[in-house]
């Protein structure tokens, strides 16, 4: 299969139906994503994998589960970490994946399942839905397969991987210098629901059965390790802490929030969860304080000037937002999701200058991060408004392209391909996105064509049955 086969391929997993009750969205934070590299590639490493190579993706799931698909990409419920006690308990679980990578087991696919279709900057909030991009391919610069998922392609288990996936788990753990009571505490948490019926276990017991014995031969593994009985690392576990605080700031009710971090808590943590908590509830005041509150503890944290550059933005003083945004930018030149946030805050101005400054930031985001269709939204705007209408379709069409969104990916690669030389690199891109498109979009049109008939038959056979006579 060529590289442009498998794209369409996995472009058309966003058009297949939903296997499960609800559509998953994929979580989007710079912080996020650069704290679970930060943390996991450490295990990568110890089983002998590039850190580059695996591809992470929080997905917005209150369920315990985390799940292995083709190729090296890790998918993670947010219900997983706001369960885990500590960031051990967390890296015990991501070991555990790690080897069902790295030793090889085999992966099934059941329903494919589709992902929201609209690709959004998350600062301020931690979890717009989105469609994450996993890198270029080729020298194309296109997205791999983790713009799409398929929600049943989890680990074909046998007892004999699982138990494999434990061992080699607590070695990768040894290796890396972290402790593997985690591994144990977290794995003991989820056996009781071994009791539960199978509609009410969370996916990870389902995907993942555990038993005593496996927990024994574990804790065998684990006590003979030189770093047994030591404490999670404590930067990494304040780390993890803020994570969870975002998270549950951003997933749950705020009266839940407020509950869990009361204003008694001070630390950077609840201050976190409050600042989501105040925003959702549209306290703006409050936000802002607990924003400027964080900037205090850490001046030359690019996350905080992030949470309130957003905070400012949504609440209409896009012009106190751009300073903020643009010392976060300082702070973290290299991380794209924050450097979008600052070009839609300069292109929401309309001000022919902070447009045409928009570009190269918004440029030097989408190469750095192909699949941001939020960013490529943007930088068709600015594009457009200084009169570059040639590239203004190209990235059009790199932002209905990276959405998943093949027919409309189709027309504004045409419209690109007229407008730019013939053999240009610019038109040559778009002649990759067309021809990749275009046979997503008549497999999308087929699929479609072929699901009206089968309800129209449905409706049809159901028509016939309840008129019929008696």
């Amino acid at each position: 299969m060529t590289c442009k086969q498998i794209l369409a391929s996995v472009l058309m997993l966003l058009i297949l139906p939903f296997s499960a009750a609800r559509a998953q969205s994929i979580l989007r934070d710079a912080e996020t994503e650069a704290f679970l590299h930060e943390v996991s590639d450490p295990i990568f490493i110890a089983a002998g994998l590039n850190p580059k190579s695996v591809h992470l993706y929080l997905l917005h799931d209150n369920s315990i589960n985390a799940f292995v698909t083709g190729g090296q990409n890790i998918f993670i419920h947010s219900g997983l970490i706001l369960a885990a006690n500590d960031v051990n308990e967390f890296l015990g679980v991501m070991a555990h994946e790690t080897c069902h990578i790295a030793c090889g087991h085999r992966v099934r696919t059941a329903d494919a399942a589709g992902i929201a279709g609209t690709t959004s900057i998350l600062s301020m909030v931690l979890g717009a839905a989105a469609i994450l991009a996993g890198g270029a391919d080729a020298g194309m610069g296109i997205m791999m397969a983790g713009q799409s998922m398929a929600q049943g392609q989890f680990l074909a288990y046998s007892r004999g991987q699982e138990s494999e996936a434990d061992l080699a788990g607590a070695k990768y753990l040894e290796k890396a210098h972290i402790p593997g009571e985690g591994m144990i505490a977290f794995f003991e948490k989820l056996r009781d629901q071994e009791i539960l019926a199978q509609v009410r276990q969370d996916p990870y017991v389902r995907s993942h059965p555990l038993n005593r014995t496996r927990i024994m031969q574990l804790q065998e593994a684990v006590e003979t390790s030189p770093y047994a009985g030591q404490a999670p690392d404590p930067v990494m576990n304040e780390k993890f802490n803020r994570l969870k605080a975002k998270l549950e700031g951003y997933l749950f009710e705020p009266r839940r929030t407020l509950r869990d971090y009361p204003l008694t808590d001070t630390s950077a943590s609840g201050r976190y969860a409050r600042v989501y908590a105040y925003h959702k509830a549209l306290e703006w005041d409050a936000a802002l304080k607990e924003a400027d509150a964080l900037i205090e503890m850490e001046p030359n944290n690019p996350y905080f000037y992030e949470i309130k550059g957003q905070i400012l933005f949504e609440n209409g003083h896009v012009d106190q937002s751009l300073p903020v945004f643009k010392k976060a930018v300082a702070l973290a030149p290299k991380e794209p999701l924050i450097s979008t946030a600052l070009g839609q805050a300069m292109v929401s101005t309309e001000d022919d200058t902070l447009m045409a400054q928009a570009i190269p930031i918004l440029e030097d985001a989408t190469r750095q991060d192909r699949g941001n269709s939020f960013a490529w939204f943007n930088l068709a705007k600015a594009y457009a408004w200084v009169g570059r209408e040639a590239d203004a379709s190209l990235a059009t069409a790199e932002r209905f392209y990276s959405a998943g969104a093949p027919m409309q990916a189709v027309m504004h690669a045409q419209r690109a391909m007229q407008a730019f030389d013939e053999g240009t690199p610019e038109w040559l891109r778009a002649q990759d996105i067309l021809y990749v498109s275009e046979e997503a979009a008549e497999k999308m049109r087929k699929y479609q064509e072929k699901r009206r008939r089968e309800q129209d038959r449905r409706r049809f056979e159901g028509a016939a049955f309840y008129g019929s006579p008696s």
